[in-house]
């Protein structure tokens, strides 16, 4: 089930940058972010009342709470950054350079989880940055 819900993220990812390219036009990029935060913040909370999930608040721990929140600051700028890129440049360019967070994330992952990085994962990180570069050239 896990692949169901990562192949619709992708197709959502598509379609935030293709909508956010329209809607950003004429509209500085921080309030757009901010625009943009503000309906995912709903949305989020939305899901967490009709799936009566609320009271779980009390029993996050410390450490979770710290790393959810450095996860959030990291969202944000990657968010800030993302629609300054989109304003500024074509999204079939920055879309694809936004993509390389799937290599750093296999380094990062590898580095700070000690998560396996097989031959696997380093031709496809190299198939990927390799591919990055031919379509941002």
């Amino acid at each position: 089930m896990w692949a169901v819900f990562a192949l619709l993220s992708a197709v959502f990812a598509a379609l935030t940058s293709i909508l956010a390219k329209v809607g950003i036009d004429g509209v500085n990029s921080n309030l757009a972010t901010a625009i943009r935060t503000v309906v995912v913040v709903a949305m989020a909370w939305g899901m967490v009342f009709l799936t009566h999930t609320q009271n779980g608040i009390s029993e996050i721990s410390r450490k979770s709470w710290i790393f959810l929140i450095l996860s959030g600051l990291a969202t944000g700028a990657s968010w800030l950054c993302y629609y300054k890129a989109l304003q500024m440049g074509p999204a079939s360019k920055v879309v694809p350079i936004d993509k390389l967070s799937v290599v750093i994330t296999l380094i990062l992952a590898f580095v700070f989880l000690h998560e396996e990085f097989t031959t696997k994962s380093l031709i496809g990180c190299v198939l990927i940055g390799a591919g990055t570069l031919v379509m941002v050239l």
